[in-house]
């Protein structure tokens, strides 16, 4: 990220406090170290509830408190009472890749009027189900399209694009394989 901040806030980032956050974790990698858990319970039928009760950053446990509700469509044999895990996923896709445009627009004196990020995909549901082995259970690819308006250069609004397509955290895990681990308890 360019350094052009101020101790003022842009675009609701106080960019003193993300280059002081920069320069920390800069000096001392292992403030930069985050940890993020989500504990789901079953609520009967396609109900769950993902509950957020803590995250840690550099070695320091932070107390949360927040329920995810999730359902599916009633085609889906749900209730339709709130979004299903594939909108969390591409909205959690498109919340990162917000927090990216925002701050490294803040961090540049950008301005923004308009940041908005549509995706979409398609899931053949013979791959869930089972039907066909041949299918893959979820998706093939994903599209988004970044609308971004403010008082930048289209080159600068690029630079920012390109970070951000670089180090969304969230675009990355989606992007590329990486290593689940499972574990069973019974009983």
């Amino acid at each position: 990220m360019s350094t052009a901040a101020t101790a003022s806030t842009i675009n609701g980032i106080d960019t003193s406090a993300l280059l002081d956050a920069v320069t920390a974790i800069s000096d001392d990698a292992s403030k930069g170290t985050t940890k993020w858990k989500v504990t789901s319970h079953w609520r009967g039928g396609t109900r769950s509830d993902a509950l957020v009760s803590e995250y840690h950053i550099g070695g320091q446990r932070v107390a949360k408190d927040f329920t995810i509700k999730i359902d599916e469509p009633t085609e889906l044999c749900g209730t339709n009472q709130y979004a299903n895990p594939q909108e969390y996923l591409l909205a959690a896709l498109n919340g990162c890749m917000i927090v990216g445009y925002t701050a490294a627009c803040s961090m540049q004196g950008i301005k923004l009027e308009e940041l908005r990020i549509e995706t979409e995909g398609e899931i053949d549901l013979r791959g869930f189900l089972g039907i066909d082995p041949d299918v893959k259970p979820g998706y093939d690819s994903l599209r988004y399209t970044v609308h971004i308006r403010g008082d930048g250069t289209p080159e600068q609004f690029q630079q920012v694009h390109d970070l951000v397509t670089k180090t969304s955290p969230n675009r990355f895990n989606i992007g590329t394989a990486i290593a689940l681990h499972s574990k069973l308890v019974v009983g």
